[in-house]
């Protein structure tokens, strides 16, 4: 059935593009943080164990509603480690960093979201597709209060 949302099906796919861009880096970081969650030492354990686990949750959460806003917008939504890898902007660790490391690279991480979600709004707001341009403001949103909250550990 062909889908009719005022929004052509070339901005439909582009603005799709974009956030299966969006889509990678948060799944992307999200396993960093629950890996980080996991493997955290030292005298941070406790506040940070904590902190991660309200953060990968929160990536989790969001990774679906960038998943079906795709799927809203009649394309598929790539669901592998493989499509992710190829997508994604985060910075892989296959190693276990001191406190201060992880922390550093979670800022870098959800800067990189923000930066990510910042172009996804550009896409939208060409096109008028409002609840993709406001899903990209709530990311945007989210990412930037978290990394200032993490960046505020290190100071």
């Amino acid at each position: 059935m062909a889908i009719d949302i005022g929004i052509a099906k070339k901005d439909r796919e582009s603005i799709a593009r974009n956030l299966s861009k969006l889509l990678a880096d948060t799944y992307s970081l999200y396993l960093k943080t629950h890996s980080f969650h996991w493997n955290i030492t030292g005298p941070m354990f406790n506040t940070l164990h904590q902190m991660f686990e309200v953060q990968y949750t929160e990536l989790w959460t969001s990774a679906d509603v960038i998943a079906e806003r795709i799927r809203a917008l009649d394309v598929y939504a790539p669901g592998s480690y493989t499509q992710f890898g190829k997508l994604t902007s985060i910075v892989e660790e296959t190693g276990v960093p001191d406190w201060k490391a992880m922390v550093q690279q979670l800022v870098d991480g959800h800067e990189t979201v923000a930066r990510t979600a910042r172009e996804v709004f550009k896409v939208a707001d060409k096109v008028d597709d409002q609840p993709t341009a406001d899903l990209a403001t709530q990311r945007m949103n989210d990412h930037e209060k978290t990394a200032w909250m993490l960046r505020s550990l290190l100071k």
